[in-house]
């Protein structure tokens, strides 16, 4: 589309406005490039984007990006094989951190249906890899001493030598205070240095590195320190050559997805201008507008977005309207009127939310033409009229029936008479070809026009004859009239005067008679639409009340099923509480059969229904919460050091990338960096239902309790005893380990109160010793 267009409409004023909602730096930077676009596939796309980014506000999803800077030089630079310095690292490390974010926060749109918005999110490469080996270098731009070992090495001995250094001048600050001008220890050229009297300056055996101004003390580095301070260089020295080859390693690894993380920074950017978007929209109580296939357009109470408080209107351009012609007096708003239909079309084609309501309808046109303001030019010694007429000349040439015209006091400049003829004659031209355009005049000759012409409607401008000022109303359908005589009376022109003038033009105020009855009945029409839009208003307050009321009943009756299976698990731990106690008994009674006794726990344990609690939101929810994910950051805890998880092994176990080192934790051996844990809930007991083994895979002689938890492994050790004893096995090993010697006791424990254990003890040391139990059963 034309440049010109954007400039005589300020658009790039417009786009300012979305400035304040924005982030990042990409995001910044598209919405600068942003141009209007003719492809209709592209705008709706746009508007897709936006509305589903609203719903997702409106049911509470909200994502932050945070400061993020433009990365292309640093990417550039990777694919080149350069290295990268720390703060270009740590504005990586920001990238992943908010590509693992965003892929979180799009994981947790379970129930959305935001297909537009899905094509993004899941263009986001995760590289929890990546992120664990920039977590060596801190958001201050610091490196880690663990990133390497012989970084944490060096660090450490330089720590032991500003100690001794330290502990030196210390000692020399106590045992030859009185040589010293003050009791500190001083810096000169990076090295510590002892403030000597100049009487002195012998007493202290050393290096001098200043003098004071007025020559009385002497700053003396004591040569205790000097190999020191030698050596401590040496390891500043050999500081930066660790720092420069742990950046280059970095970036080794960084290179090869150099275009995938150009690629997630600018998905990141375009969500944030999409995000941008619906903000400015909830703000300015904007809409997104539908398409026409036809050029028609439909605007409800459209504001210009310029205007710090503009007037809404109504307008209609249907697809068999070809010109809108807006007549009446300056300096009543027709070239406001004017400029809000173009600056919604270049908004609503540039994908942006437009200031009117919903229901709005915009066209598609490959391109707007405007010839809008005083173009006077002096360079070209022209008047004003032939500018206009220059300009209209080349809008002519170029446009065509995907255009879409606006001219403003089309044919001013130059005689009355002359002027409206050529109005009329390009309005007519334009009718012919079918090119949609909108024009203002003064010119009382194009009433007529827009009266006899098909296709043609005229429009006005209301005006307050009480209040002498200009309403900035829009009327449809309505000519504008003049109010010389009215506007006359009221600034106290002598009445004899007015009515002269008025016999003089009688034919005129018959036709301002008319038009005056055409503008009332537009005002009580639009004084109806006004009161209608009001109790539509106030039916959507409503509708909004009742959704919330029922979203606030839905929370509450899920907090009360919550509440009420919880009360359902204490009675069913109750009643199993209840049934081992009457086992017990009859364990005492020597002529029940053990068989007897294990198929009666067995049915007990069937009464006992298992909870479903998975269709639960709430505890779904909480659940979901406090699990580890892939991408999140932890810190070890043995070694307080920061990492990334990178897997899930199947043991339960994780793969964590910390620095440059993988490692496999275990789940308590790490904490999530960037999550807070709510508190846990004791874990519901679970129900085994006891059931006799298929003969075909043969009963089991031996059970493994190493690493299982400790409720856990009592529950299969008492169903593991009872398989045993229905298959009448006399003899059965159990693995405990030794580790803490909390399993271990607990089945000495149940061994010792089971009356069907005739005995047990540790195996022998050649069969696992102290870290297993042999039992025999009778």
């Amino acid at each position: 589309m034309n440049t010109k267009i954007l400039e005589a409409l300020e658009f790039v004023k417009v786009k300012k406005q979305f400035e304040d909602f924005l982030q990042t730096e990409l995001g910044k930077q598209e919405l600068a490039d942003l141009l209007p676009s003719n492809s209709p596939e592209k705008m709706k796309r746009a508007f897709a984007e936006l509305e589903e980014m609203a719903g997702l506000f409106t049911a509470g999803h909200d994502f932050a990006l945070g400061a993020l800077p433009d990365l292309s030089p640093s990417l550039t630079r990777l694919t080149l094989g350069a290295d990268l310095n720390v703060s270009e690292l740590v504005d990586l490390k920001r990238l992943l951190q908010v590509s693992s974010d965003l892929e979180r926060f799009y994981g947790e749109l379970e129930e959305e249906d935001i297909p537009a918005l899905a094509a993004l999110f899941e263009k986001l490469a995760i590289y929890p890899s990546l992120q664990g080996a920039l977590q060596v270098i801190n958001d201050a731009g610091f490196v880690e001493q663990f990133a390497s070992p012989k970084l944490q090495k060096i660090r450490r001995q330089m720590v032991e030598h500003e100690q001794q250094m330290r502990q030196i001048l210390q000692d020399l600050l106590k045992k030859q205070g009185e040589y010293l001008s003050e009791q500190l220890i001083a810096s000169r050229n990076g090295r510590s240095v002892l403030p000597v009297k100049n009487t002195h300056r012998h007493r202290i055996a050393g290096v001098v590195h200043d003098i004071s101004s007025s020559g009385a003390t002497v700053y003396i580095e004591p040569r205790a320190i000097v190999s020191l301070h030698e050596e401590l260089t040496q390891l500043q020295a050999d500081e930066r050559h660790e720092l420069s080859r742990i950046l280059h390693e970095l970036a080794v690894i960084l290179a090869p997805h150099a275009d995938s993380l150009r690629n997630n920074a600018w998905v990141i950017g375009h969500l944030d201008l999409i995000r941008a978007k619906s903000l400015y929209m909830k703000e300015k109580k904007a809409s997104v507008p539908s398409l026409s296939a036809d050029s028609a357009i439909r605007l409800l109470q459209a504001r210009h977005p310029l205007l710090e408080r503009p007037v809404a209107n109504d307008l209609h351009f249907d697809k068999d309207l070809t010109v809108i012609v807006i007549t009446g007096p300056n300096t009543g708003g027709k070239t406001i009127m004017l400029k809000t239909l173009g600056l919604t079309q270049l908004m609503a084609q540039s994908g942006l939310p437009i200031l009117a309501d919903k229901g709005s309808q915009v066209g598609v046109f490959k391109e707007i033409f405007a010839d809008i303001g005083d173009e006077q030019s002096i360079e070209q010694s022209l008047s004003t009229f032939s500018s206009h007429m220059t300009h209209i000349v080349s809008i002519l040439d170029q446009a065509d029936q995907d255009s879409l015209l606006l001219f403003d006091e089309l044919g001013a400049g130059t005689d009355p008479q002359e002027g409206a003829g050529l109005a009329m004659s390009i309005l007519e031209h334009l009718r012919l070809h079918q090119i949609k355009t909108m024009a203002t005049t003064h010119y009382p000759e194009l009433k007529a026009y827009g009266i006899e012409r098909d296709f043609v409607e005229n429009a006005s401008m209301a005006f307050d004859t009480e209040s002498l000022s200009p309403t900035y109303r829009f009327m449809q359908g309505v000519p504008g009239r003049s109010n010389a005589f009215d506007i006359a009376r009221r600034l106290g022109l002598p009445d004899v005067i007015v009515k002269q003038a008025e016999s003089q033009t009688d034919r005129d105020r018959d036709v301002n008679q008319i038009i005056e009855q055409l503008e009332q009945q537009s005002l009580e029409s639009r004084r109806r639409l006004e009161h209608i839009k009001e109790v539509e208003q106030e039916n959507l307050k409503f509708n909004r009340a009742v959704k919330r009321l029922y979203n606030e009943f839905s929370h509450a009756k899920d907090k009360e099923l919550a509440k009420a299976q919880e009360q359902a698990q204490e009675i069913v731990d109750l009643a199993l509480a209840e049934s081992d106690a009457i086992l017990k008994n009859l364990h005492s009674r020597s002529q029940v059969k053990p068989h007897e006794i294990i198929e009666a726990k067995g049915q007990l344990k069937k009464l006992a229904p298992q909870l479903d609690l998975s269709k639960n939101k709430v505890l779904k929810k909480a659940k979901k919460t406090r699990a580890a994910r892939v991408g999140d950051d932890i810190i070890v805890t043995s070694y307080a050091q920061r990492g990334t998880l990178t897997k899930q092994l199947k043991d339960g176990r994780w793969e964590a990338q910390v620095g440059l080192i993988k490692m496999t934790l275990k789940a308590d051996e790490f904490s999530l960096q960037r999550l807070t844990e709510p508190e846990q809930k004791p874990a519901q007991k679970r129900v085994n239902v006891v059931k006799k083994a298929k003969t075909s895979a043969g009963p089991r002689a031996r059970l493994d309790l190493r690493g299982k938890r400790y409720e856990e492994a009592m529950e299969e050790l008492d169903a593991f005893i009872d398989q045993a004893l229905l298959n009448n096995m006399a003899q059965v090993d159990i693995i405990h380990g030794i580790g803490t010697g909390v399993i271990r006791e607990g089945v000495t424990k149940y061994l010792r109160r089971n009356k069907h254990v005739k005995s047990f003890g540790y195996a022998p040391q050649n069969a696992g010793g102290s870290g297993a139990t042999i039992v025999n059963l009778g």
